[in-house]
């Protein structure tokens, strides 16, 4: 691998319940939570049903969809699907809106 294409590996944290979790930028948000010991909640995977919305507090992410099941309001008042965004910085984030 080289330096483009070798990951990155962020840390997130969850409010307010103060996880902290490695955020590889090559894997999702929601596995990432899931590997760090969270119980976020999740069901389609796939950034349709929106059970694991959430609110990005800090950091930024990516999509590799190109629109995720989110409003161009919410995305703008911060909402995420962690099931499909990838982390592009360190974050911090909150389960709901």
């Amino acid at each position: 691998m080289d330096a483009i294409t070798t990951p990155t590996l962020f840390i997130g944290h969850t409010e307010p319940d103060s996880l902290q979790f490695d955020a590889p930028s090559d894997q999702s948000l929601l596995l990432s939570l899931e590997q760090g010991g969270s119980t976020w909640p999740s069901s389609c995977r796939a950034g349709n049903c929106r059970t694991c919305v959430g609110q990005l507090l800090s950091g930024a992410v990516r999509y590799e969809m190109e629109w995720p099941g989110l409003t161009r309001e919410e995305m703008a008042e911060g909402c995420v699907l962690p099931c499909v965004a990838y982390p592009c910085s360190n974050v911090v984030l909150r389960p709901g809106y």
